[in-house]
């Protein structure tokens, strides 16, 4: 482990995923030299909670880089793709939560509990997973490794969190005025009104693709974290609904070797940051209300499928702020600097 504490630049720091990573350091008592949040000239001068302190929020630019050890950096693929090498080239490892890097293949693709040892040859740059996919393959990855995994169907069910404060806002808006009985002002984040509706859309449709970005992404993902090629079949659709904050998703799952409820059950429950919530008779099973704000991914509704062997359906929710994006990208830096991996190695990325 490095002797001395990092200091840490959190790009994005006054996003959704931004100030719930200064809390989640806070949280989880992070060992700092400095925290630095870092934002576009529009929140330059703000404060930011972190703990019981107020941080006010540097001005993205090269010199506020300098001597940064690690920059957590969740502000968008195009602010990525232009200042996550900069940083890099200024002496800092960056853990970033954006699509951009993910499917570089000089950059680990990692999440904590599944493939930890990827960051050991990280090039400067470590990637976190899109939140959908994040949930799913914390939860899946133990049944991949007993028993082989060769087909995934997932449907999501994701929350209005996941496109950030202004789309949260739309929702508040259109649901209080159709509550009063008006007419919501047209929508502006979505292609649709979202409150009190479902649009299958996650994301954009592009070249001609009948997948959202978003689907890719859980197939593209999944994969590359799985250590999987085309053999892995994934089929995913993506859903927008309205509520504030945790996904859920369908999984219909075919294994290489049979696995029964009960053991999937098992294995789950010895699984790290996996919670089995199954008591459906009950009443028990994973709803976003009961699971905002945890770190862990909760499964429940395990069930053979009847109609096909070696197949399981089970209900997958997880808070995507935290776990999703948030709590990953902190618990990737604390491995970083377990393992003596906070700077950045010749050649790195920019090689």
């Amino acid at each position: 482990m490095a002797s001395d504490p990092p200091r840490i630049g959190i790009l994005g720091a006054t996003g959704a995923v931004g100030s719930t990573i200064l809390q989640v350091l806070a949280e989880r008592g992070f060992e700092a030299a400095e925290v630095v949040p870092l934002a576009s000239e529009r929140s330059a001068g703000s404060k930011v909670t972190y703990g019981s302190d107020e941080l006010e929020v540097r001005l993205l630019e090269e010199p506020a880089l300098e001597g940064l050890d690690l920059v957590l950096s969740s502000a968008g693929g195009s602010v990525s793709e232009e200042w996550a090498p900069k940083a890099v080239a200024a002496g800092a490892v960056v853990v970033d939560n954006t699509s951009f890097w993910r499917m570089n293949d000089k950059v680990p693709l990692v999440i904590s509990e599944v493939n930890p040892e990827a960051l050991d040859s990280h090039m400067g740059i470590v990637a976190n997973p899109n939140c959908s996919t994040m949930q799913m393959v914390v939860a899946l990855a133990p049944l991949h490794r007993e028993v082989g995994v060769e087909r995934i169907v997932v449907s999501t069910y994701q929350s209005v969190s996941g496109t950030g404060r202004r789309a949260l806002e739309e929702m508040r808006d259109q649901s209080r005025a159709m509550l009063a009985g008006s007419e919501p002002t047209p929508p502006e984040i979505y292609p649709h009104r979202i409150a009190f509706n479902v649009i299958p859309q996650v994301e954009s449709f592009k070249g001609g693709d009948d997948y959202t970005t978003e689907e890719r992404k859980m197939m593209d993902e999944t994969r590359k974290i799985l250590g999987a090629g085309e053999e892995m079949g994934i089929s995913a659709t993506c859903a927008r609904v309205p509520v504030e904050i945790g996904h859920a998703e369908s999984i219909n799952l075919t294994t290489r070797d049979d696995l029964s409820p009960e053991r999937c059950r098992e294995l789950l429950a010895e699984a790290p940051g996996v919670v089995v919530a199954d008591d459906p008779s009950n009443g028990v099973y994973p709803l976003p209300s009961e699971v905002a704000g945890s770190d862990d991914v909760y499964v429940g509704r395990i069930r053979r499928d009847p109609s096909a062997e070696n197949t399981l359906n089970l209900w997958v929710v997880g808070d995507n702020l935290r776990k999703g994006a948030a709590t990953n990208a902190v618990q990737l830096a604390e491995a970083l600097v377990e393992r003596d991996l906070v700077r950045v190695p010749s050649p790195s990325i920019l090689d």
